[in-house]
């Protein structure tokens, strides 16, 4: 029955004046005024019923004068009137006709009621009818309320207390009602706008009544919880934070909508609930479970269970509802949250954090959250991540912390452990985890998927609970397990959804649906950030794990995040997941790479990680049930190995993964493989035939033990792998290549071990190889390369079982690819063909005979099954024919030739033809091969044979050949390559020959001097014989890459041959001495190569030269000869000369420079091809700039207009004449060259022989020939550098016998007279030639001068010590040591080159250069050294010759000299001529003591001679001559005249070695210049003035020095020279008195006289002399005085002369 319905109305107007009356019955004594307010009130009531229709309302509106009555009787505090008042107020409340006002007054009174602690009870009764039946009450006046419900809650009854609890609670719900209540009617309508940011506490004026009402209340809950005053609820006494932290949870967790649609409610979150509750969780965070609080000075206050319990509630509701608002917020519970995992913590925090963050786990969404807000931001903590490593680290430290002794916490309410509970105890086995003595219980805590939590709900508790021992563990186990559930379910959902969504993309492509950018970014951050810590947690557990459904659950998630990592490519996690399945497959400590090596990698990604978390090794030492004991295939564990029932559980869980997930295990298929084949191995499965896997017999595997339980595993298991191979049929291209790769490297392991060790090898990866690729052959082609290339490999190896199964697989491979049905069959598909035909020409790489065996025997089956149809097959098995190595042993060679033999005899005529150029190769390798020489030499017979087979077949051979290169043409142009074939322009028939010359060229370097010269015979033989087939242009690959190759490579190698002597050639062949060193027997190859180079160069020479660069090539063939020849082997060097001489004979047939257009016609070369680079035209530019041509233009010195034809062959001619003059001048330079440093003491390296030198100046002459017209001086110069070079160079004394003549005998060797010739030659072309080449003979002079300098200085090679012939006249040559060189005897050339320059100057005095360039006073200066030496001279010719030859210079040069006085050109030659004759006449050098008194007079006569040219040729001509050389000569003749001898002789000698004769012509020379009786000029007068003073003064000097040294001897007669002397000069005075009476007085000057008279005085004084021979000469000297007794005449007149 509705309160508004008139029979209720009736009834509360019946039971109102009803109360009125029991109100007024009981205060009628003690309260009048009580009730006369009750009577009034029923009056009134019966007033409002009377007058109103709508009663209710009108009692609302007087409902504050309805009320009063009541008030005032509660006013009594009697409770019996109060009771019934409060329950009349009630019952007008839940009427709703209670006004505002009304409802103040009453709270006011509720007020003091409760002050007075009256009706408690019914006061909170009243309170909540009073705001749960009408909205009257709000503001201040429900703060008033509010505030009565928390006083009552804090009285001492314990009733009281629970009851206001409920209360306000239910009040703090009503307000929040209220609030939605009020949002929802006002829903359509706009409010407005919220102000940010305000801060105003006490009214927020944007916001309703009923949402300011709950603002503010929320606002003072959050003041009271901090312990503050509130702003609203006046007149609080005391409050808990308890109980504050549970209302606002109540509200948080209730009203989430008021928070994240209001802003200021918001506001009050961010800004007063999240700092709240940091700081109440502060204590936690210090707090260390054992700390004493001695170290910090203020005690940490320790955290409180209920408090921190409620805080995480709070937090729990604040991530779920208001993530989205609270992000920066959520990071720091969260961290907290972490925290409080600690070891350090009290167990019961660690505990509830526990459950805290398992609620968090069942929320897969909400980790996503995490994920993108926290741990995808650049510097933000990363949350998620930590979250797990902090579940993993919570884990591992639960193991850890109890086994450090630490006071457990944990009480151990189910007893001590295992087996503690009483009898019944031990038998049942209760889940748990043991880890090295750590034994935790696993307890059932909630269903999966939903975290119920435990302790989190105690709120009644205020001290901390205790903890039973497994449920932290079984709490984080869940969490964990749920984790992986929600994560792996939530993405794995995304991507199916994403794959159907593609799938209808592809059929709609029109429909545009968008993915979710970046979806795939947060799953990978997801998974990268979780899997290090879930790792660590999951391999922890499943190593404790004694329970077969946790193990099942831990393996079901560790595979399902592999298999997720997989689908999202994250590779490493995917592996350290798989690893971590293997190593739980294998028995503990087992030792296997693949695992380790990962292992390494991922202890390297955890640290990355951030948080460190630890893999703790496996230990499992615990109690697993043994099911299988057997060999380890690893090295390192000795002995037996164990398998545990775990091992097998994880065993399966593993084919599990690779069978359903094959897909996305990409490189993991190798730990996975690995791992099969130990546990395999250890279970004792061998292969069989095909490659399956079966158990093996009890023999193979003496120390296998199997249990029954694993017994009936075995076939299962092995079943499962062979379906697991077969399988392989479905996987993907790519995943069939990585599982093909992860066989191969488990092969290869197996390799590996199988080196070190003789035990047998594990041949799992080989037949699963061989299995995976007989049912993949329909896509053979995919995998062949892999899978062939690998088993290739194993047949390398050492192991013979293992190289067996290699070689089966592969053989059996081959045959099956060939007799498979292939769709297109193979004929049609030549490419899968040779890739089926590969692997057997790969087995050619093995070096063991039996795999070669086989091969060859396969090769045979092959030829005879598919020989016909082997088409493009030809090469491949002509390849396995050919893959010989020296190291195979004969028998392999010998038999692999003979299949060589017969395929060049019978089947060259069915092979297609671009077999014949591999067949070429295959002959080259067995003759290149250096076990069997007579096959070597066969296989050069071999070639021979098949370039016969290409001359007669040359045509059909062409048409194929081109038929195949226009194909392979277009093909190269589709793909838009080049063509790539050797010698590619080359028409293909002549590549089939330059690649036979090839093969030749090769074998012409051979290390076998037999092979080099078989090979260089034939090469040489079918160029001369077969090379007309070749095209033009193909001439130019012959040259350039086979015969110059072949000339760089012999250089090379003979280069750098040994020179190591070789004792025999084998057996007991002798060597001859000339060919035993490697060197020697390549310098003969180097010879005869060269050789025929050169003599196809002769040959050929019109051919080569129509190809364009055949000056390149010459310069090259001149370049080869000119390092032959600068070859330190003589015999090289002298043959490359002799080549050099063979190319030049072909010089131009005409012998004119210049041949004529038709001589050229006329050899049948048009005239056109000899430069078809040039194309003529007015001022053709040069076409090389290095080129002679320049130089010939230069010296022609007109520009070059373009010559015609003929000229131009000339031209070109010329420039090739060049080139080998520069190549002659660089040879020789370089031959010539002195060695440099070194004193003599190390031996110089090498010294050019003597008949090469003369070989090499010969070849100038017939160059000269070609030359002479551009032959400039600085060729002289380069010429005379040689030369001069090539003379100096001395001969080994060994040689010397051979080449030196005998002493007596003065012979030139056949050098000097080339050397000679050379000069010869290059005289007479001058002679005959133009006006410009004279001004080369000074140069001419000048080197012949040079070798006449060699007869007294001999050339000094270097600095090289020799032994002169010179010295040799007296110790004769016998006393050479071998390695003494010694120099040549240079007399008789020095004088052959004189004689040359004394004819030759003869011809040239008049020349101009020769007058220009001093050619006189050279010649005179070079004759002074042997003139000056004289009796020093090495050979006594010497200067005799030099006499004479100065002579008959004199004689043809001073008439020049006089005729060309005026000009000044011989000024200086006069002093060199003075020199030259002061030196002869007055040497230094004593003549030997055995000469001769004839040959004194022989050698006096020549002095004479001399000073008779003196007084013929030149004192008459003295006024052509200049005056200082007169005056020398006239010094010279007085010191001639008057002479004084050593004193050596003995008297009897004396007058002869006086040279009496000799100072007697010059005394008369003297005189007879001193008067000339007629005066021509003042210079004649006066040259013998100077003649006369000069004697005079030397007469005076004689006399005194006499008469001194007569006085001195006293009775001592004087030696007998100075008395000859004495007498001597008085003969001369005789003389001059004479010649002075004789002459004009006016001829005689005034200072003669006065010299004249002088005399006398002393000649008075030589009176006293003993000798009577001076005393008659005195007399005849002063008999002529008395004319002078007076002075003549003329003196008188003119007083001066």
């Amino acid at each position: 029955m509705s309160t508004s319905s008139p029979e209720a109305v009736k009834k509360l107007l019946e039971n109102m004046q009803t109360d009125l009356r029991s109100l007024s019955m009981e205060c009628k004594k003690k309260f009048p005024p009580v009730k006369e307010a009750a009577e009034s009130g029923i009056v009134k009531i019966k007033t409002i019923a009377a007058r109103n229709s709508d009663i209710l309302a009108t009692l609302k509106e007087n409902s504050s004068e309805v009320v009063q009555p009541f008030l005032m009787g509660c006013g009594t505090k009697e409770p019996k009137i109060t009771q019934l008042c409060l329950a009349a107020i009630q019952r007008l409340m839940s009427h709703e006709v209670v006004s505002e006002a009304a409802a103040g007054n009453i709270i006011n009174m509720l007020w003091q009621l409760m002050e007075n602690g009256l009706e408690e009870l019914k006061l909170l009764q009243t309170v909540l009818v009073l705001l749960t039946t009408n909205t009257v009450v709000h503001d201040q006046v429900l703060s008033k309320a509010i505030v009565l419900c928390f006083r009552l809650h804090f009285t001492k009854d314990n009733i009281t207390n629970n009851t206001a609890a409920a209360t306000v609670r239910q009040v703090v719900t009503v307000v929040f009602e209220r609030m939605v209540a009020e949002d929802e009617r006002f829903k359509g309508l706009s409010r407005p706008p919220p102000v940010q940011g305000n801060t105003n506490r006490r009214s927020v004026s944007t916001l309703r009544p009923s949402a300011k009402d709950a603002y503010m209340l929320f606002q003072d809950l959050c003041q009271l919880v901090n312990a503050d005053a509130p702003y609203w609820l006046v007149g609080m006494t005391e409050m808990t934070r308890t109980f504050g932290l549970e209302l606002l949870e109540s509200v948080l967790n209730d009203f989430p909508r008021v928070f994240l649609q209001h802003q200021e409610f918001s506001f009050l979150l961010k800004e007063r609930v999240c700092p709240l509750v940091i700081k109440l969780f502060s204590p936690n965070i210090k707090f260390r479970q054992g700390n004493s609080s001695a170290a910090s000075p203020a005690p940490v206050e320790k955290p409180y269970f209920p408090i921190c319990m409620r805080l995480l509630r709070v937090v729990s509701v604040l991530i779920k509802h208001f993530y989205s608002l609270l992000v920066t917020e959520c990071e720091i519970f969260l961290s907290l949250l972490v925290k409080f995992l600690d070891g350090e913590k009290p167990q019961w925090l660690r505990a509830v954090a526990v459950e805290s963050v398992h609620r968090l786990c069942v929320q897969p969404h909400l980790l996503r959250s995490f994920c993108l807000s926290y741990d995808m931001k650049q510097h933000s903590t990363k949350v998620f991540r930590d979250i797990v490593n902090a579940l993993g680290s919570f884990i591992q430290s639960l193991f850890i912390v109890l086994n450090t002794g630490n006071p457990a916490e944990w009480s151990t309410q189910e007893g001590g452990g295992p087996g503690a509970g009483g009898q019944g105890g031990s038998l049942t086995t209760q889940a748990a985890f043991e880890y090295r003595g750590t034994w935790i219980p696993l307890m059932t805590v909630s269903v999966q998927g939903s975290a119920k939590a435990t302790y989190l709900e105690m709120l009644d508790k205020v001290e901390p609970p205790s903890i039973p021992e497994g449920y932290a563990m079984s709490v984080a186990f869940s969490a964990l397990l749920d984790l992986v559930r929600g994560i792996t379910s939530m993405i794995e959902r995304a991507l199916a959804k994403e794959e159907e969504e593609a799938v209808h993309r592809e059929a709609n492509p029109d429909q545009n649906t968008q993915l979710e950018p970046g979806a795939h970014l947060v799953w990978e951050e997801m998974v990268s950030a979780c899997w290090c810590g879930l790792l660590a947690a999951l391999s922890l557990l499943l190593d404790a794990s004694t329970d077969e459904t946790a193990t099942e659950s831990i393996l079901k998630a560790e595979l399902t995040v592999a298999a997720l990592c997989g689908r999202l490519g994250l590779v490493t996690p995917r592996d350290a997941f798989i690893t971590a399945i293997c190593k739980a497959s294998l028995p503990p400590h087992y030792a296997l790479t693949v695992l380790s090596s990962n292992t390494a990698n991922l202890n390297k990604a955890y640290s990355i990680q951030g948080q460190s978390v630890q893999i703790i090794s496996s230990s499992s030492e615990s109690h697993q049930q043994v099911v299988a004991v057997g060999q380890p295939l690893s090295v390192q564990p000795q002995g037996t190995v164990v398998l545990t029932a775990k091992n097998i559980q994880c065993m399966r869980t593993l084919l599990n993964l690779a069978h359903c997930h094959g897909v996305v295990l990409g490189t993991s298929w190798q730990l996975v493989l690995a791992t099969l084949q130990h546990l395999v191995w250890i279970l004792g499965l061998k292969p069989g035939v095909g490659g399956a896997l079966k158990p093996g017999r009890a023999v193979e595997g003496p120390s296998t033990v199997l249990t029954t339980a694993v017994m009936t595993d075995l076939p299962v298991i092995s079943n499962i792998l062979s379906r697991l191979f077969e399988s392989s049929q479905y996987l993907d291209d790519v995943s069939l290549h990585h599982l093909i790769n992860a066989l191969c490297s488990l092969s290869l392991e197996a390799v590996e071990m199988a080196y070190g060790n003789n035990k047998e090898p594990s041949l799992f990866a080989v037949a699963k190889l061989l299995e995976t690729g007989l049912v993949n052959m329909n896509r053979i082609e995919i995998l062949w390369r892999p899978l062939t290339g690998h088993l290739l490999e194993v047949c390398q190896h050492p192991n013979a079982r293992m190289r067996e199964w290699g070689a089966e697989a592969v053989t059996s491979l081959i045959k099956a690819g060939l007799a498979y049905k292939h769709n297109p069959p193979l004929a049609q598909n030549q490419r899968l063909q040779l890739l089926l035909l590969n692997p057997l020409k790969e087995l050619s790489n093995v070096l063991h005979a039996d795999i070669r065996q086989k091969q060859l025997e396969s090769v045979l089956q092959i030829l005879q099954s598919q020989g016909d149809s082997l088409g493009p097959g030809w090469p491949l098995v002509l390849g396995v024919i050919g893959a010989i190595r020296n190291d195979q042993g004969e028998s392999l060679i010998r038999t692999a030739f003979q299949c060589l033999q017969l395929v060049v005899t019978d089947f060259l005529p069915t092979m297609p033809c671009a077999g014949l150029q591999i067949v070429v190769d295959v002959a080259g390798s067995f003759g290149l091969q250096n076990q069997e020489l007579n096959i070597s030499l066969t296989s050069i017979g071999l070639l021979w044979n098949i370039s016969d087979y290409f001359f007669q077949r040359g045509e059909a051979i062409t048409q194929e050949l081109e038929r195949e290169e226009a194909a392979l043409q277009k093909q190269a142009q589709e793909k838009g390559e080049p063509l790539n074939r050797p010698f590619h322009p080359a028409p293909p028939f002549d590549c089939l020959w330059l690649c036979l010359y090839a093969k030749l060229g090769q074998l012409c370097v051979d290390p076998r001097p037999a092979v080099r010269k078989s090979a260089g015979q034939t090469m040489f033989s079918t160029i001369a014989a077969h090379g007309t087939l070749l095209q033009q242009p193909t001439w130019h690959i012959v040259v350039w890459k086979v015969l110059f190759h072949l000339l760089d490579c012999v250089r090379k190698s003979s280069t750098t041959a040994d020179k190591e002597k070789i004792e025999s050639g084998g057996g007991n062949i002798l060597i001859h001495h000339s060919r035993d060193t490697a060197e020697k027997q390549w310098a003969e190859t180097w010879v005869l190569t060269l050789a025929g180079v050169a003599r196809i160069f002769n040959t050929r020479r019109y051919l080569l030269q129509q190809l364009g660069d055949y000056f390149k090539a010459w310069e090259v063939l001149l370049d080869h000869i000119q390092s032959a020849a600068l070859s330190k082997n003589s015999e090289v060097s002298l043959a490359a000369l002799k080549s050099f001489q063979e190319i030049l004979q072909i010089a131009t047939p005409v012998k004119d420079s210049a041949m004529p257009t038709d001589a050229l016609a006329a050899m049948g070369v048009p005239p056109v091809l000899i430069d078809p680079l040039s194309a003529p035209g007015p001022g053709r530019p040069l076409l090389r700039s290095d080129s002679m041509l320049e130089r010939l233009t230069s010296y022609n010195g007109a520009e070059l207009q373009a010559p015609p034809p003929g000229e131009e062959s000339a031209l070109e001619d010329a420039a090739l004449w060049w080139s080998a003059w520069n190549t002659w001048y660089r040879t020789g330079t370089d031959s010539t060259r002195p060695p440099s440093g070194g004193t003599g003491t190390d031996r110089p390296s090498f010294v050019p022989s003597q008949p090469f030198l003369t070989a090499l100046v010969q070849i100038f002459p017939a160059l000269y020939q070609h030359i002479k017209t551009g032959f400039s001086m600085e060729d002289l110069r380069k010429l005379g550098v040689i030369l001069h070079g090539a003379v100096s160079i001395p001969i080994s004394s060994d040689a010397s016998p051979f080449i030196l003549p005998s002493y007596t005998e003065a012979v030139l060797t056949s050098l000097q007279e080339a050397v000679l010739t050379a000069l010869d030659v290059l005289q007479k072309a001058i002679c005959v030639g133009p006006e410009n080449l004279q001004v080369m003979y000074p140069a001419i002079f000048e080197q012949l001068l040079l070798f006449v300098e060699f007869s007294c200085k001999p050339p000094q090679y270097g600095k090289m010590e020799t032994k002169h012939v010179a010295n040799a006249k007296y110790n004769q040559i016998q006393l050479f040591t071998p390695a003494e060189w010694v120099a040549l005897n240079y007399v008789p050339f020095a004088e052959r080159s004189l004689e040359v320059v004394v004819d030759l100057y003869h011809k040239t005095a008049c020349h101009k250069a020769v007058i220009n360039e001093k050619v006189l006073q050279n010649i005179i200066k070079t004759l002074r050294m042997p003139l000056g030496l004289k009796y020093g001279c090495p050979s006594e010719s010497t200067w005799k010759l030099a006499v004479s030859s100065l002579l008959k210079v004199l004689s043809t040069g001073l008439p020049v000299a006089r005729q060309h006085a005026s000009s000044r050109k011989f000024d200086t030659m006069w002093p060199e001529l003075a020199n030259a004759f002061k030196d002869f006449l007055f040497t230094k050098s004593t003549p030997p003591d055995n000469v001769s008194i004839q040959e004194f007079q022989k050698n006096e006569a020549i002095d004479v001679e001399v000073v008779q040219l003196i007084s013929t040729e030149i004192l008459p001509f003295a006024i052509f001559i200049p005056k200082d050389f007169v005056g020398q000569i006239m010094a010279m003749l007085n010191k001639g005249s008057i002479h004084s001898q050593s004193s050596s002789f003995t008297e009897a000698e004396v007058d002869v070695r006086m040279r009496e004769e000799f100072s007697k012509v010059c005394f008369e020379t003297l005189l007879q210049f001193s008067f000339s009786n007629k005066v021509s000029t003042p210079q004649e007068g006066y040259i013998s003035r100077m003649a006369l003073s000069v004697l005079l003064k030397r007469s005076q000097d004689v006399l005194r020095r006499y008469v001194d040294d007569e006085r001195l001897s006293g009775r001592c007669p004087l030696p007998r020279q100075q008395v000859t002397e004495i007498i001597f000069v008085l003969k001369a005075i005789s003389t001059l008195m004479d010649s002075l009476k004789k002459t004009q007085p006016e001829n005689v000057d005034g200072t003669t006289w006065a010299q004249v008279i002088a005399l006398y005085p002393t000649l008075v004084e030589c009176i006293t002399c003993s000798s009577s021979e001076v005393s008659s000469a005195l007399k005849e000297a002063m008999g002529p005085f008395k004319d002078f007794m007076q002075p003549p005449v003329s003196r008188v007149q003119n007083g001066e002369s």
